[in-house]
């Protein structure tokens, strides 16, 4: 055989390498086709091409893995037992740029499935492989080494703190400052997964000044990086008041409420999360929000917005409120509680009913003045209507009745009491019996207004155990009025005005 026809053997060897691996990376681009190609074998025939002398092969066939192992994790797993990890990784730090992004690729698509292939991932030593990939010239290098690493840390506290032990945090901050938006996006998620975890993640986040850093980007155009940068900062502020007194020193109000009207709504919603996680730690905390004009932005938010997106906003008026007189007032006067009672009405999700009548306890439960604001809203016969609904979820209708007993506990406008004399059960009636005994005695005209409404006869029929709390206020309401007038309006009485009737004798 001559010299050139063994090199067409060769050729159409590598053609036909090449053919097959591109046309197996294309098949699995398309999830349809991904079981028949684990069950023809592929995983093993595309591990001996990661190490083929032809650097286009060993790439394509890394897309390819990285492909199929992204689509399940059977088929993670399967790249994790065919033992091509450890290929990977010694090739990272070996091949040129378009090999690295390929094989950053495959360990990404691993490690997202789960913490236990997340950890085969960091067992294989990748971890010192992507430190390294983070600090080549290359860009593209960079940000698939960078989402490799979001997500290994999203997982757990575990997995963060090996990302954090390799060096990771100081190169994602530095990514941060690259001009490529598409790589500062995928460091700020980075430090956001690693941020979330613990107080000491995040502390660890804020001592390399990502901060800083993260807050010159709040304006950026690029609405996806937005969402990246307040997720970060919310995950921060959201674990101890020091580190939300940081992200608040680092001058990010008022501007960023004006995000609070993005067109993106995961931008929004971001924003409104970093807002919940800065008012929930203290009073302080929340006068500054309230100071810049917060509660306006939010409750304007709320009105723009409808399900899952409006429950970072509900949260925030409930913590704000929670704190103190005042700022329960802030929301009030800000006109919150119109803006929730909506939210009440229109959002269908339990978990959404259920944070805003939490929202609604936090309001109304400081003075008289504060739960009139809820009773003007005509919100108890909601709130008990979903504590009594069978459908309710059980933490919706427990924080139903918590809120309507804490605001009937302070609510001396009787007109919104009224109507619960008719509707609720014994265990919330007795709260609305125990206001109408306080304010009775002390107005006259609501005396009256109550005798001729029908509460005085209604107070009548109501069956209370003797010596009971509820038969105590019922005692109460009654010695306001004389002793005929309670009688007259006691069940039975106008029978007893029959008989007496049918036992006159007319003279």
């Amino acid at each position: 055989m001559s010299q050139r026809q063994i090199l067409q053997v060769f050729e159409q060897y590598q053609k036909a390498r090449t053919q097959f691996v591109q046309t197996v990376a294309d098949l699995a681009a398309r999830p349809q086709n991904t079981e028949t190609l684990q069950n023809a074998g592929v995983m093993s025939l595309l591990r001996p091409l990661l190490l083929d002398a032809v650097p286009t092969i060993q790439q394509t066939a890394a897309l390819a893995l990285g492909r199929l192992a992204n689509y399940n994790d059977d088929l993670a797993e399967a790249v994790v037992k065919g033992d091509i990890l450890p290929q990977l990784v010694f090739s990272l730090a070996e091949q040129n740029r378009f090999y690295k992004k390929a094989a950053a690729f495959v360990l990404r698509a691993v490690a997202k499935h789960s913490p236990e292939l997340a950890q085969a991932v960091v067992d294989c030593g990748a971890l010192d492989a992507l430190v390294i990939s983070l600090e080549e010239f290359d860009p593209g290098v960079k940000e698939a080494a960078a989402w490799a690493i979001c997500y290994i840390a999203r997982h757990n506290a575990q997995l963060s703190q090996a990302v954090v032990d390799a060096g990771v945090v100081p190169l994602l901050v530095l990514c941060m400052q690259e001009p490529e938006i598409a790589l500062k996006r995928v460091a700020a998620s980075a430090l956001s997964d690693i941020a979330k975890h613990s107080p000491e993640l995040a502390q660890t986040v804020v001592d390399t000044g990502a901060i800083a850093h993260l807050a010159q980007m709040i304006l950026n155009p690029d609405a996806k990086l937005k969402r990246q940068v307040f997720s970060a900062l919310s995950q921060i502020a959201k674990h101890s008041v020091d580190v939300a007194e940081m992200v608040v020193e680092a001058e990010i109000f008022p501007a960023a409420l004006v995000c609070l009207k993005d067109p993106d709504e995961y931008v929004r919603k971001n924003v409104a999360t970093l807002i919940r996680e800065i008012t929930k730690h203290t009073p302080e905390l929340s006068q500054m929000i309230v100071n810049v004009g917060g509660i306006a932005a939010v409750i304007d938010y709320l009105g723009d917005s409808r399900g899952n997106v409006r429950l970072p906003g509900i949260m925030m008026l409930g913590y704000v409120a929670t704190h103190s007189e005042n700022l329960a007032m802030a929301v009030i006067v800000s006109k919150g509680v119109p803006q929730l009672a909506i939210c009440l009405e229109e959002e269908q999700e339990d978990h959404i009913k259920a944070a805003t009548a939490w929202a609604f306890g936090q309001i109304g439960r400081h003075t008289p003045e504060h739960a009139k604001a809820i009773a003007v809203a005509n919100v108890f016969p909601k709130l008990l209507s979903l504590y009594l609904d069978s459908e309710s979820s059980e933490d919706l209708q427990v924080k139903a009745k918590k809120a309507l007993k804490s605001i009937l506990q302070k609510c001396t406008y009787l007109p919104a009491l009224e109507p619960l004399l008719y509707e609720a059960p014994s265990n919330v009636l007795k709260h609305v019996i125990c206001q109408f005994s306080k304010v009775l005695p002390h107005d006259s005209k609501a005396r009256r207004l109550f005798v001729t409404s029908g509460g005085l006869k209604k107070v009548q029929e109501i069956k209370a155990e003797p010596g009971s709390a509820i038969q105590e206020y019922i005692n109460a309401i009654n010695s306001c009025y004389p002793e005929e007038i309670v009688r007259y309006y006691s069940p039975g009485y106008s029978e007893i005005l029959l008989e007496r009737i049918d036992n006159y004798q007319p003279v």
